[in-house]
This record gives structure tokens, sequence and C-alpha cells, in this order.
């Protein structure tokens, strides 16, 4: 079973929610898929034992065999190049490849009547491996100033192993990088929290996961803090309220320190537990 745990927005607690869900359970992999940056880790304490450099493929432009035509910039809808033909004075052109715009489609390649591009390897980031406590633990790391995610998403995840219950803390939002983590979710986990800004993002999550079609509740993390809309909306949507989370300076002080909640407050682990028994028990669609 895969599971991931989302928010609309940052700092709801959602790294908490993932961290304390995948402790309270046996036979489990953690995926954190917030590569632009992962904070998982830190609670985990993971004992990294692999790491392997990701990459996208890129056009390279072989100019001896190009003839500038420029179809390949046609083609391209992502505007990733740009054809410079040769001045009437000057024999040289140029093909300008923008690789950060680039999504590795493929298709300049497929299409040049010349033959004169290949695909070569662009290196995003990195992916590590390891081991912690009971679970197997994979993070993916993008490179600073990458401006694309989601391809190093998708290579985190086929790191997926069916065998186990896995747990995947997804990046904060709705937009590209949170569709890449949660998709062929059985299930997944809004974290949220009681305010006007926690309860519009976690409208907008809905939104992208009645969309997807996936299985999904709510946690509300620091329940007590702010008013009852968030769980009047819930009841509304006739969506589950899987969990509350009180608002205590206890906890707020176990997360700086960076410990896990069921680690440092072990009654939390039969709630967490009880969250999994519902979500296996939850009807798809």
């Amino acid at each position: 079973m895969i599971i991931s745990v989302a928010s609309g927005k940052g700092g709801t607690g959602k790294t908490t929610i993932a961290v304390s869900l995948a402790l309270s359970l046996e036979n489990v992999q953690f995926i954190d898929c917030d590569v632009e940056e992962p904070n998982a880790h830190i609670f985990l304490k993971p004992a990294i034992k692999e790491r392997k450099k990701a990459h996208v493929l890129v056009p390279e432009i072989d100019l001896a065999k190009c003839t500038f035509c420029g179809k390949c910039a046609q083609i391209c809808v992502y505007n990733a190049l740009a054809v410079l033909p040769p001045a009437d004075n000057n024999k040289k052109g140029n093909i300008l490849v923008f690789e950060q715009l680039c999504h590795s489609c493929g298709a300049c390649t497929a299409l040049c009547p010349e033959n004169a591009i290949k695909e070569v390897n662009r290196e995003i980031g990195a992916i590590e491996y390891g081991s912690s406590i009971q679970m197997d633990f994979i993070h993916g790391k993008l490179n600073i100033g990458e401006a694309m995610s989601p391809p190093l998403i998708r290579q985190v995840k086929q790191q997926i192993n069916p065998e186990k219950t896995v747990i995947i803390d997804a990046p904060p939002g709705t937009s590209c990088p949170v569709i890449a983590s949660i998709q062929e979710s059985d299930y997944s986990i809004l974290v949220t929290e009681p305010t006007p800004f926690g309860l519009n993002d976690l409208v907008l999550a809905v939104e992208v996961l009645r969309k997807l079609k996936i299985p999904f509740g709510v946690v509300i993390n620091r329940a007590d803090l702010g008013n009852d809309k968030t769980e009047k909306y819930c009841q509304k949507e006739k969506i589950p309220i899987l969990m509350k989370v009180p608002f205590k300076k206890e906890i707020a002080q176990v997360y700086s320190k960076g410990e896990a909640l069921v680690q440092a407050f072990p009654e939390y682990r039969k709630e967490f537990r009880g969250i999994f028994e519902t979500i296996k028990n939850a009807k798809p669609g």
C-alpha cells in the first residue's frame, strides 16, 4: 500500500505526521519526495548507505550536420531551443539549448531531418538510500538552481518497494511536484491547520485529490489553535477527519529538537495505527 502525506500549504506539520505514521507501523519504506528541501531525515536519522546521481536527457546539437531549418525549435512547446541561422556575411549559425526548460520529451531528436541532435545526460540532483530503525529510507536532493523537481521525484518513486507499506512525504502546495509525488497513491493524508490560510489551501488540495480520484482523509494539526471552520468544511464535504493533534508547547519543543512525535509521546502510536486501519478499510474512489 502506498500512502502519501500532503498539504495545501507549508508549515502544517506534514512531515511530523508522515514520520510518526511510519514509526508506528512495521515493514515500512519511507520516501521523502520533497526534493527541494527534504527534512524527514532530521527526524528519522537514517544511515545513508548509497548515493546515486540523478540525470535527465537534454539535446546536444551537432552544428556540423545542422542546416538551421528550425524544426527543432518549432516542435518544442517549452521553448527550450532557439535557432540562430547564419547571417548573410557569416557562415556560422548556432542553436541555443536552454537545458533547464527542457522536459526531456525527445521530440527534437526524433524529428530532426539531419539527425543532428542526440540526447545526453544532465545531472539534476541525487538519490540517497539508507535505513532508519525498522524502515527503509529514500530521499531525493535537487541541485540548487534547478527549475523543475518532478523529473527527480519520478526517479525517486521508481524505487518504491511494493512488498512494503510505503509512506511518501510529498512537497507542500498543489502544483506539479505534488502531483508527481501523490500519483499512484492508494490513499492520501492531507495535513492542515484550523486557520483561514490552512482552510483555503486545504480546499485546493481536496480538489486535486478528487480530480486524481485518490481516496483521502484529513489530519488537523494544532487543532485547538484557530477556529472550527476547517472541521465544519470537512463535515460538509463528508471528508473523514483521521486525527486531531492539539496545540501544545511540549510538541513544539520536541519538533524543534528534531525528535519524532511518537518517540517523545508513545501514546500517539495507537492513534497512528488507528489511522492506518481506517485507511486499509477505506473505499476506493
